[in-house]
């Protein structure tokens, strides 16, 4: 598993560098390099390559997304965005939509999706944006909010209601009626591109429309959803690890009282929990890619909760990484600095911490007589 996507980690390496510092200071990631993923199958690399992806499983990619998780949390939240859009094409597309906008994906065009609004977050039945039939096409109406990657995208995915269901659709970023205002200096993925989008009659021909429409609004959503969780979980996976390297790093090196910092107990007790959080999440994200390779029925809990787990020791491990490095890792920009508010928002996005544990404890309750 640990070789199967070396070339493309190597290749995201060489174009990172130590680039990220600077991309979080600016709030802005290059366009190009985005690009260059994105024609390079990197972006969304479980597209089969059929499609003109790398056909990545679940075990490979997460480890890359752990990868690029632990360079920059931006891009990752980009490479969420686009693996989201594909998976999503793949599920509900038909057969032209798959191959047309698949290509897309993987030739360098670049995808956000647009899932809350500002009154519907974990609410779905409050959810207002309208996917509507006109003559030979639709019309879209609607307000999305904090959608990562817009400033960047090219399409948008959009979710909304459609007749007695739902659907999602493929708006041409830059269609008629189509209003993206960037959200300035997000406390986390500063470079990611958030931006609310407001959709104005905007007028797509309906193969806009992804297989048709008409599916259950909550279908749609977990289905996506859980795509975004397992990414989430294993970015996370990176944060935790670029954590104890910078922490480890610190501590081996920083003498105080004559002896390194990773010489006294209290220090080395902090390290330990960091190594646990690191084990505890990739296990658990582990356990998650296997359920979505094999298909298990579990797959949708699973995802929950690793993102819940993963989420959770990042955000407390950043937290510890910034206490061991003190000053040095209160820099704006340095790694346990970025880490410490990109972490987070994990624990915000893609299902927050309290609607993770409800959704657990249905699960727990679900089993009992």
């Amino acid at each position: 598993m640990a070789d199967a996507l070396a070339d493309e980690r190597a290749f995201v390496g060489e174009l990172v560098g130590d680039r990220p510092a600077a991309w979080d200071l600016a709030g802005e990631l290059p366009v190009e390099l985005l690009q260059k993923l994105g024609a390079k199958g990197i972006l969304c690399a479980e597209v089969p390559a059929a499609f003109g992806g790398l056909g990545a499983g679940s075990l490979d990619n997460g480890e890359l997304t752990a990868y690029v998780g632990g360079l920059c949390s931006s891009l990752r939240s980009i490479m969420t965005s686009q693996g989201i859009a594909a998976w999503t094409v793949r599920r509900f597309g038909d057969r032209e939509q798959r191959r047309r906008l698949l290509a897309d994906l993987t030739g360098g065009r670049l995808a956000a999706v647009a899932f809350s609004e500002p009154e519907a977050g974990s609410d779905l039945s409050a959810m207002r944006t309208r996917i509507s039939p006109d003559g030979g096409g639709v019309v879209v109406d609607g307000r999305k909010k904090w959608v990562t990657g817009a400033r960047y995208a090219d399409l948008l995915v959009v979710l909304g209601r459609h007749g007695d269901g739902a659907a999602a659709v493929v708006v041409p970023a830059d269609a008629p009626g189509v209003h993206v205002e960037p959200i300035a200096a997000p406390l986390g993925c500063r470079a990611g591109g958030h931006a609310n989008v407001r959709l104005e009659g905007v007028r797509l021909p309906a193969s806009s429309v992804l297989g048709g429409g008409g599916q259950p609004l909550s279908m749609l959503f977990t289905t996506a959803l859980t795509y975004g969780r397992m990414s989430v979980a294993w970015g996370c996976v990176g944060i935790i690890r670029a954590c104890l390297e910078s922490a480890t790093g610190h501590t081996k090196h920083r003498r105080q009282s004559g002896r390194p910092l990773a010489g006294h107990q209290l220090v080395a007790g902090q390290l330990a929990d960091l190594l646990v959080a690191e084990q505890v999440s990739t296990r658990v994200c582990e356990h998650a890619s296997r359920a979505w390779e094999s298909g298990s029925p579990d797959l949708v809990i699973e995802a929950v909760l690793a993102k819940h787990v993963s989420a959770g020791h990042a955000a407390r491990s950043a937290a510890t990484a910034v206490q061991l490095l003190a000053s040095a890792g209160a820099e704006d920009g340095h790694t346990a600095a970025r880490a410490y508010r990109d972490a987070k928002l994990m624990e915000i996005i893609e299902g927050s911490n309290e609607i993770c544990r409800l959704i657990l404890a249905d699960h727990a309750l679900a089993g009992v007589d």
